[in-house]
């Protein structure tokens, strides 16, 4: 088991640290709002991106090039006449 690269053993160690520090009675509260903490942070983080994701979609449905406004004769045409 591995979260942001600590292993079980350094869990281990940082609970017991924790529980020394904290006491058995103050250490549930802490957990919990270190839960909520991190679950806003991924919520955050899970709706930056899909904004980010929305946003690329949008730009490439809208978004036009030069290219894509010519009929293909045309596009044809000056292909031909650039190889002249």
């Amino acid at each position: 088991m591995n979260v942001f690269g600590v292993g079980l053993p350094e869990m281990a160690v940082i609970l017991t640290i924790a529980l020394l520090v904290f006491g058995p009675k103050k250490l549930p509260e802490i957990g919990r709002s270190l839960g909520k903490a991190i679950r806003g942070f991924q919520d955050a983080s899970r709706d930056f991106e899909n904004e980010f994701k929305k946003e690329v979609k949008h730009l490439e449905e809208t978004s036009t090039t030069p290219a894509m406004l010519e009929s293909p004769e045309t596009s044809t045409k000056r292909v031909d006449a650039s190889q002249d």
